[in-house]
């Protein structure tokens, strides 16, 4: 009997109390993900304000560094160089030492980072900034993947779209709070280093508390009801098992690189708009730093909005059996690239007199990506729940290398062209590239991607095939 058949004959009806310790468990996770967002993109926002001129920034008292403005792009992608080197062994980490560990660990080690960023960007440099940067990169690196090792256990097949969407949009969500917070407070006496004070403060909170109230499965938690327990573990196929990792199965995989190419095509178009359109707004609309905030969080809120409307329709795509999982994920995908990708097309050709249309573009873009919650982000639970971790650990790793690209693609872009930030055709450039590359990406997951358990999830698998090798020998 397959893993999917197990599960699909070992069913059992959800508890008749809405609220359980799972959602306690999913709302822990949702709040890793808003704080962790908030500490990645707060740079983005807060740049502007650390490169201010003496003439623009709002107290006199406040440490500028100008003369930091050509390593911006730098700055921000330093971040990514941290973030892409532990992903494939953090899932492994995670799935060895259980993720409720390593979750904790890298909040509370990223917290302690964006604490020290504005003391070190004072006593060493801007090279400072980028040794922090780094730092919370090695550790955020554990995130994805110790999150999707505790979704495969905690997520029910019936709710799983859902759930998710609702602790990945704590992306957008984070991104939101943190823009308008960056904002507000380096646009005021307070000073641009508060920002990384509070973010490291509340980052510490949350290890604490979850540390205590976290669990790494249903089944070494003391107050979860029977009922609940056997509902999740029935939907779940149980705790996932410290199992052999099959390498060769998973490196050589057609529907994991479908989500590989998927999710790094995302990754692309969603970094470069995160960490650009403060510059873009600024430089062609001439719109002011707390505007561009206010505009910036708009589109994150979108984004974050529109998961809770396409989560439920793939949830009930799935259980309703419209649609088969693979497809629902191919459809959901579709939506949130090619949409974006469209409206990129639309804003590359826009009129620099057309301001508010630039903006409703911008919403568009980011807000509708949010169906790739949907698609290839969940695709490797669908695929392998043994291994969820791990595999996002492989193409989390792979995708971030193009959020180091993306920002620096646009200094590459301005070296051959010498077109400036302030030059409309750079833009052009920039957001076709990014339109075509999400289109390819959707279209290599669209032929390839699969929603079926893969053969190499079992646990005998590997035994199996030596068993077959011994045998032909």
């Amino acid at each position: 009997m397959s893993d999917s058949e197990k599960c699909e004959t070992e069913l059992v009806s959800k508890p008749v109390k809405r609220l359980g310790v799972r959602h306690v468990q999913y709302v822990l996770l949702f709040l890793a993900t808003v704080i962790g967002y908030g500490m990645r993109t707060n740079l983005s926002e807060g740049i502007v304000a650390i490169t201010a001129t003496d003439k623009d920034k709002p107290s006199p008292d406040i440490k500028t560094y100008p003369e930091w403005k050509d390593y911006k792009n730098t700055m921000l992608s330093s971040f990514f160089w941290g973030y892409v080197c532990l992903q494939i062994g953090a899932g492994q980490i995670a799935k060895k030492f259980g993720p409720k560990l390593s979750l904790t660990l890298a909040i509370a080690v990223s917290s302690s980072f964006s604490i020290l960023l504005p003391i070190l960007a004072d006593v060493i440099g801007y090279q400072g900034v980028i040794i922090c940067r780094v730092f919370q990169g090695l550790s955020q690196g554990f995130l994805y993947p110790s999150f999707h090792h505790l979704l495969s256990v905690w997520a029910p097949n019936s709710e799983r779209s859902k759930v998710i969407s609702f602790v990945y949009t704590g992306g957008p969500l984070g991104n939101v709070i943190s823009l308008q917070l960056t904002g507000f407070i380096a646009d005021s006496t307070l000073g641009w280093p508060v920002v990384f004070y509070i973010y490291g403060g509340l980052g510490l909170t949350w290890s604490v508390v979850y540390f205590i109230y976290g669990s790494n499965s249903p089944s070494q938690i003391k107050n979860i009801s029977e009922s609940e327990k056997k509902f999740i573990e029935s939907e779940t196929c149980g705790e996932s098992k410290n199992i052999p990792t099959p390498w060769k199965a998973i490196f050589t995989s057609s529907p994991l690189l479908a989500i590989t190419i998927g999710h790094a095509g995302n990754n692309w178009g969603f970094w470069t708009l995160l960490t650009e359109i403060p510059s873009y707004l600024k430089s062609i609309f001439d719109y002011k730093l707390k505007t561009v905030a206010l505009l910036d969080a708009l589109a994150y809120f979108a984004m974050w909005t529109l998961g809770f409307v396409f989560s439920p329709i793939a949830d009930h795509f799935i259980t309703k059996k419209v649609f088969s999982i693979g497809a629902t994920r191919k459809i959901m995908n579709s939506i949130g690239l090619f949409i974006p990708a469209a409206a990129l097309v639309a804003l590359a050709f826009l009129p620099k007199e057309q301001g508010t249309l630039a903006i409703v573009l911008l919403v568009v873009a980011v807000g509708i990506n949010s169906a790739t919650f949907c698609g290839y982000n969940v695709n490797h639970i669908d695929i392998s729940p043994n291994h969820a971790g791990v595999l996002m650990g492989i193409t989390n790793s792979v995708s971030n290398v193009c959020s180091i690209l993306a920002p620096l693609a646009i200094d590459g872009i301005r070296a051959m062209t010498g077109y400036d930030e302030e030059d409309k055709a750079l833009w052009t450039i920039v957001f076709c590239l990014s339109s075509g590359i999400y289109v390819v990406s959707g279209l290599y997951f669209n032929i390839f991607a699969s929603g079926e358990i893969q053969p190499w999830n079992s646990e005998d698998y590997l035994s199996k095939k030596k068993e077959q090798k011994e045998s032909n020998s």
